[in-house]
């Protein structure tokens, strides 16, 4: 989710769903500690709970990352062990410490020892040529061991060489039965389930199953209200269902604030294009803000303007 799942989205999204667990997009070790891009951390207190998803592979780098993060307030750390792409393999992080779950135990511990808030991880079922069911129960195994006791499985391998991103999230085949095979051999271990979840209908079907959380990342991004609205009454069985039109009006002093502090329109307005999606109105709503949330004298005004027609239509 890089690039997506901002300070801007989190924003919007804890709007939709005040109980849903968010992650922040992917945030390297060395950009913090190396590079001292601090800035990557800013959030908003209105976020939590929210957790850090942090890549990297030398323990002592993640470790005074961890605790940049936990300094500023994140409520966990989670290790990024799931993400295929070409920039990260060659920085040694995500899928590819699939390969070296010695590494990850090194780091996880690292990180532990410097903060008091949960670390976490986040994996593939496997990578490359390796088998999934010999894979996923030894790394499993191994993060159980030096405390880990939250992980959320992508139930897909990830093709190192040959499949861009975008692919590895779509082409290797799903296999959801091995992630509730693990669960059932780890029920001490709180484990999450990620990959082609789409709605709320599956989400609870996932949970049926026993496991203990489910986490979606781009249906929940471009249909967040089909997604967001209603999961605290149904997953969390507390509250009541969000609405859109409601969360684009309690948007607005946030966006007056931004704008007052020099940002633009379009930095927030990108993550609402999707909130009405499938509903009377999207298309006008989301042409409007595309075509005018860019200009340099767009305001809530714009926002406003774009939901009359979300109105009008409805009407």
């Amino acid at each position: 989710m890089m690039d997506w799942t901002d300070r801007h989205c989190r924003y919007l999204h804890r709007l939709l769903s005040a109980q849903s667990l968010l992650y922040t997009e992917m945030v390297t070790a060395p950009a913090l500690v190396r590079g001292g891009a601090v800035h990557l951390l800013d959030f908003s207190a209105q976020e939590h709970p929210v957790a850090l998803q942090l890549g990297g592979s030398d323990p002592a780098e993640l470790s005074q990352a961890a605790k940049l993060a936990e300094e500023r307030g994140y409520d966990e750390i989670n290790l990024n062990c799931g993400c295929p792409s070409d920039r990260v393999q060659s920085g040694t992080f995500g899928a590819v410490l699939m390969r070296t779950p010695g590494v990850v135990a090194e780091c996880v511990k690292s990180m532990q020892d410097k903060v008091s808030v949960p670390v976490t991880v986040k994996c593939r079922i496997g990578v490359d040529d390796q088998e999934p069911k010999e894979v996923l129960p030894h790394f499993l195994e191994t993060m159980a061991q030096v405390g880990v006791t939250r992980i959320s499985i992508h139930a897909r391998k990830a093709w190192l060489k040959g499949l861009s991103p975008k692919e590895n999230r779509d082409i290797p085949p799903l296999d959801y039965a091995l992630v509730y095979q693990m669960k059932r051999r780890f029920p001490e271990l709180h484990l999450s389930l990620n990959g082609g979840v789409e709605t709320l209908d599956q989400a609870e079907k996932h949970l049926a199953e026993g496991l203990d959380g489910v986490m979606i990342g781009r249906a929940a991004y471009h249909n967040p209200s089909d997604v967001l609205c209603a999961a605290d009454r149904r997953i969390f069985g507390t509250g009541q269902d969000s609405d859109p039109v409601a969360v684009v009006h309690a948007m607005l002093p946030y966006i007056e604030s931004h704008l007052s502090g020099g940002g633009k329109l379009h930095q927030i307005s990108r993550h609402m294009l999707g909130l009405f999606a499938g509903r009377p109105g999207a298309r006008a709503w989301r042409r409007y803000l595309s075509e005018n949330a860019s200009s340099s004298a767009a305001n809530t005004d714009t926002v406003l303007s774009a939901l009359a027609h979300v109105s009008q239509t409805a009407a």
